[in-house]
């Protein structure tokens, strides 16, 4: 199952304290759940029974629950922690602790009333919070914090954290089991996009590669009145507007190669690659991959350009944190003199969701020229839509062992730029710094974005979770 179509499960934790309410325990149990049922999130909770109140709060409660989340550990994506009232520190950390799920963890604390702070009503989760996260950071479990240092389960704030939290927890999970293919060589005159599978491999993602030989031999044994081909040659048709210049042969062939990649894909179970995009498949083949990649994107299977995989891991990394399609781009050109604008281009492969218009599918410009427009038609063109986006990347470093990357987040402009190809017009915050930052740090010319700010999210999920050494652009 893709990441994207799985449920994301959180197991539950409801601490108390003894000599606070814990009538209070039984209620905001209720709330939580019936909360986690509407944003449809699934749980994992011990029967109300198993413990006093349906809470937390010994050692033995410790036990019961950490062996609980141990025997649903392949299904649980994060823990969620609530404190009705002060909770019990020890409690809640030797239950994560005996569990030892290293998923995300979040911490709720609830409000007091104004006119509820008698010695049968209060709460003094306020103060609770502090020392479970203490103690949290005494044995060395990451937490996510809410927006609010206290809120009501019932507020809009807190249902907004859970889907942010939702999403932090989408992404770790993706990110350190996800399966990448690498369809072809990187071109030889691209150094820049080397990696290396084996820091990879240590954070649980896994490269696939194929020879683009074997792809070109799939594509060709197809028949071009098989019911995959014409299926797949109609949404082609559909996904865009093609001028009528191009002859049906070149579309066919471009539709039996997405075929040939897509079976592939499926049958290595792979979220996302990087295409040998020029210039055997042009010389070889005798189309351009960017149709193909753009179609995957649309479907929520990122694909890069030039068998940049650390530049894929970079996508399916938006993907997972903003559930839309990203865009593989250049940083390519100045925009005049203006200090904090850009604009970033490619070929392209962009998705059409992050165009967000109707493309041109036609040949492509400039490898058009030198290789034959008969034999580079595939190019998904137009000018991305203004609106707020999220840019991210990540490079295997491979003298310091580590992955680094940065990120940040601006937005789209309807500012006009008379180029072919994909364009995107940015206007960037402390463009220059960023611009210093990637340079003096080694890091590649691609770039992922995607629509929406998701920084948040991405700097949770990479930065504290997996680890990796981040530069965030604020």
């Amino acid at each position: 199952m893709k990441m994207m179509d799985k449920k994301i499960c959180l197991g539950v934790v409801v601490g108390t304290r003894d000599f606070f309410n814990p009538a209070l325990c039984g209620s905001a149990r209720k709330e939580v759940l019936d909360c986690l049922e509407a944003l449809d999130i699934a749980s994992v909770i011990a029967p109300e029974e198993a413990t006093p109140h349906g809470a937390v709060e010994t050692i033995a409660h410790a036990r019961l629950y950490a062996d609980l989340f141990r025997e649903n550990a392949r299904h649980i994506d994060g823990i969620l922690v609530i404190l009705p009232n002060f909770g019990d520190e020890i409690g809640i950390v030797q239950t994560l602790d005996l569990a030892g799920l290293n998923v995300p963890v979040m911490v709720q604390a609830c409000n007091d009333e104004l006119d509820k702070v008698d010695v049968f009503s209060r709460r003094d989760a306020f103060c609770g919070k502090i020392s479970v996260c203490n103690n949290l950071y005494q044995y060395n479990i990451p937490f996510t914090d809410t927006t609010h240092h206290t809120c009501d389960i019932k507020s809009d704030a807190f249902r907004n954290d859970l889907k942010r939290f939702a999403a932090i927890c989408r992404t770790v999970k993706g990110l350190s089991t996800a399966r990448i293919g690498a369809i072809g060589a990187r071109p030889a005159a691209f150094q820049t996009v080397r990696f290396s599978e084996k820091i990879l491999q240590s954070q649980g993602i896994t490269i696939v590669p194929v020879d683009l030989s074997q792809i070109f031999a799939a594509a060709n044994k197809l028949d071009d009145k098989a019911q995959e081909v014409q299926e797949k040659l109609a949404q082609i048709k559909a996904y865009g507007t093609i001028p009528g210049r191009i002859p049906e042969e070149q579309i066919l062939r471009q539709t039996k190669f997405s075929v040939a990649v897509n079976d592939w894909m499926a049958e290595n179970e792979c979220v996302a690659s990087a295409v040998q995009c020029w210039t055997s498949i042009q010389d070889n083949y005798g189309c351009a991959a960017c149709l193909t990649m753009s179609m995957m994107g649309e479907d929520l299977m990122p694909s890069a350009c030039e068998v940049d995989v650390a530049g894929t891991v970079s996508m399916y990394a938006l993907l997972l944190a903003s559930g839309k399609p990203p865009g593989f781009l250049d940083w390519n050109n100045n925009y005049g003199y203006e200090e904090n604008k850009c604009v970033n281009t490619h070929c392209s492969n962009f998705p059409k969701s992050f165009m967000g218009e109707v493309p041109e599918i036609a040949d492509l410009d400039i490898l058009g020229e030198t290789l034959g427009r008969e034999n580079c038609f595939g190019a998904v063109k137009g000018k991305v839509a203004p609106g707020p986006m999220t840019y991210f990347r990540i490079s295997t470093d491979d003298p310091k062992g580590k992955i680094k990357s940065y990120l940040g987040e601006g937005e789209f402009t309807s500012d006009p730029f008379a180029m072919d190809g994909g364009i995107a017009v940015c206007h960037v915050p402390r463009l220059r710094p960023l611009l210093d930052h990637i340079c003096q740090n080694g890091f590649e010319h691609h770039v992922a974005m995607v629509r929406g700010h998701v920084s948040q999210v991405l700097e949770e999920a990479v930065g504290k979770y997996l680890g990796w050494d981040l530069f965030v652009n604020q």
